[in-house]
């Protein structure tokens, strides 16, 4: 039995629908109030907690092989922050698991995670990863890059289809090695069975260094349209942006992350998306649901 934490979001789902066309046993945590339907309908056994709850995630991990976690509060309000979830929540996830006696734990981490970091999120995510490694538990770290999925749709994504102008934070010119959210639930997936993963980190990128500019340029060509640009200097507000976001954009204008996974993606049989495929798929979708 495989306990997937996060299988109500967008990565958790993905990794839930994934292990379960493999007719994988997959039990989802779900709380409270949350529609889990459709990763139910399609096979998965549910189980009530919530990971600010230790005794909803002793009884959960009962009887379990394996954990992935996606779970995180960055979408979140309330009683839900990075402290209660990312860092107090995570590493009660692991002493539950490693105390119920899995055998692996997949815990995805982002990026840059650091105990030390100076963002909250981050240095949630450090902390997990190292109290991961403590524990007797064989364990895989994931750390993707930027997600297509999220930051870009949310800067670029949603703007461009809405027919509305993009904002940047700054000039929008470095690089960075963004990855498809299907991908990065490959990767969850691959790693449960793979001796080669067990006590490993996996660095995890696309298959090549974008831009915001890059980003753009591609839902214009997609579209088939221009796609006005507007700038702020970072440290600046933007309009219905949250703090957070803005926060994070200024900080990605400090920095390149350009990332070679070919060699990782050849040895798990992975095929990363293209930026040009992603948008190209957006668009698609986008005019499929429009008509």
């Amino acid at each position: 039995m495989i306990l997937v934490v996060g299988a109500t979001g967008q990565l958790g789902g993905t990794i839930a629908h994934m292990l379960l066309e493999r007719e994988r046993p997959v039990r989802v945590l779900v709380r409270p109030g949350s529609d889990y339907s459709e990763v139910a309908a399609a096979g998965a056994e549910a189980v009530t907690g919530d990971l600010k709850d230790p005794a909803s995630l002793v009884a959960a991990c009962q009887g379990v092989d394996a954990v992935i976690t996606t779970a995180n509060a960055t979408a979140r309000s309330g009683d839900d922050t990075i402290e209660s979830v990312d860092r107090v929540g995570n590493r009660s996830l692991v002493d539950a698991a490693a105390a119920a006696g899995v055998g692996r734990f997949v815990f995805i981490s982002a990026l840059g995670a650091s105990p030390d970091h100076p963002m909250a999120l981050l240095r949630a995510k450090g902390e997990t990863e190292q109290h991961l490694r403590d524990t007797a538990m064989e364990w895989t770290v994931l750390q993707p890059n930027l997600f297509f999925d999220k930051l870009p749709m949310a800067v670029v994504g949603g703007p461009a289809l809405a027919g509305q102008p993009v904002t940047l934070v700054g000039e929008g010119r470095r690089r960075h090695s963004m990855v498809a959210m299907r991908a990065a639930a490959a990767y969850a997936v691959a790693a449960l069975d793979r001796d080669d993963a067990a006590d490993q980190t996996l660095v995890i990128g696309g298959p090549q260094a974008v831009s915001w500019r890059d980003i753009v340029a591609e839902f214009a060509q997609a579209l088939g349209t221009d796609v006005p640009v507007r700038t702020v200097a970072p440290g600046q507000p933007v309009p219905g942006m949250p703090d957070f976001l803005t926060g994070l954009l200024a900080a990605l204008e400090t920095y390149d992350s350009p990332i070679d996974s070919s060699a990782l993606a050849a040895a798990y049989g992975i095929r990363p998306t293209t930026l040009a495929e992603f948008t190209r798929d957006v668009v698609a979708t986008s005019r499929q649901h429009v008509g």
